[in-house]
């Protein structure tokens, strides 16, 4: 059936185009036509008064709603599928922890054989965060676990198919074998958990590592003879730079910082968000360790942020508030952008002919009104 999502302001995201309609036949978009071309008994989707924008995607993301990835059932990802949905995202990778080999490959096989959710956002593959990391920043993973590269572990991972993302700490022994043998397959890598020097991130990015974890947390901070790894993040054009955009792991500042460093076409929000996200305060399990929720803020400890309760819908207000930029500036970081950083340009975080019909529709606060994945309307806010 064609629909036709009439009477709002598309954000393609790069360009607003008012007086639009967007055309939707099965799973994919198949024309904009000026609104006054749409047929008098068509199927409309009436959008009078919001805005029109490509799904969210969240490339860094463990869990939500009392579920996570490393719980390694198909329940799990169907529950972050819908709490997602409901948050404007259409697609995620699910990420894993620092964990002993077979709980990370049994979260892996989930994800390879869990079929796609009919109500709810599509896993689009796997981020595989740590366990290769550098213990003297292993923020809230497990530093028991934490260990060097292993060709007999991480041949899995790539050799799966489903593995799309890998965080790393690119000096430790091992990364570099890793990398080349990840980027050979299609594999994308991103420095995170990591006291990589200026030049270590260099030589990283050049044989292929092409993103940066929860920019500015656990990672070796800028100092102006010292650039560390924040350093070559902020200054390497071919880096995409990830950030929690929630206030709280970044401040406001530091996140309008980014945004000028980087620009729209090089940030990345994402949410970090655990399984408390969506759930009351109290205490939560990531990675075998008990979280400690208060006031919606996920700690280990009182100065150990242990991954977010943060949406990404509330991410991209927060940059649009703290950065002072418009809705057209700030959405290619949580739509266009993780899609061109993860290959799917063209086909995810656009609104274009030929991509999927991935679309939400946001109010005048730029809240989800309602969420379509692959055609298939999956919200609707009451």
């Amino acid at each position: 059936m064609t629909t036709y999502i009439t009477g709002g302001t598309l954000a393609t995201p790069y360009q607003a185009l008012p007086g639009q309609a967007l055309v939707v036949d099965g799973d994919k978009i198949t024309a904009v036509v000026a609104a006054d071309q749409v047929p008098a008994d068509a199927n409309v989707i009436d959008a009078s008064g919001m805005w029109v924008v490509p799904g969210l995607i969240d490339v860094h993301v463990h869990g939500s709603d009392g579920a996570d990835t490393m719980d390694a059932t198909p329940e799990a990802l169907h529950t972050m599928a819908r709490f997602f949905a409901k948050h404007g995202v259409t697609g995620y990778f699910p990420t894993t922890m620092s964990a002993p080999a077979d709980a990370i490959k049994r979260a892996i096989e989930n994800v390879a054989s869990c079929p796609q959710p009919d109500d709810g956002a599509q896993h689009l593959g796997v981020h595989v965060e740590g366990p290769y990391l550098n213990t003297d920043y292993p923020g809230a993973q497990p530093p028991s676990v934490l260990r060097l590269p292993d060709p007999a572990e991480y041949r899995f991972w790539l050799e799966s198919g489903v593995v799309k993302l890998i965080t790393l700490a690119p000096e430790v022994e091992g990364a570099h074998d890793l990398i080349r043998e990840g980027v050979a397959r299609g594999v994308e890598f991103a420095a995170g958990h990591t006291g990589a020097e200026y030049d270590q991130v260099q030589a990283a990015v050049g044989i292929g590592l092409r993103q940066a974890t929860h920019t500015f947390s656990a990672m070796l901070g800028l100092h102006h003879r010292r650039p560390g790894t924040v350093g070559a993040v902020l200054t390497d054009d071919r880096i995409y730079a990830q950030l929690i955009g929630d206030g709280i792991h970044t401040h406001p500042s530091v996140v309008k910082l980014l945004a000028r460093a980087k620009g729209n076409t090089r940030t990345i929000l994402i949410t970090d968000a655990m399984r408390a996200a969506g759930m009351p305060d109290g205490e939560y399990d990531l990675g075998g360790t008990m979280v400690r929720v208060q006031d919606g803020v996920a700690r280990l400890s009182a100065d150990v942020l242990a991954g977010s309760t943060a949406t990404l819908d509330a991410v991209l207000r927060n940059m649009m508030n703290f950065a002072g930029v418009s809705l057209v500036e700030a959405l290619p970081m949580a739509t266009a952008v993780p899609a061109e950083a993860m290959g799917l340009s063209g086909r995810k975080g656009v609104l274009a002919v030929g991509a999927d019909a991935d679309v939400v529709l946001l109010d005048v606060k730029y809240q989800v009104a309602l969420t379509m994945v692959a055609g298939r309307v999956v919200y609707r806010a009451s």
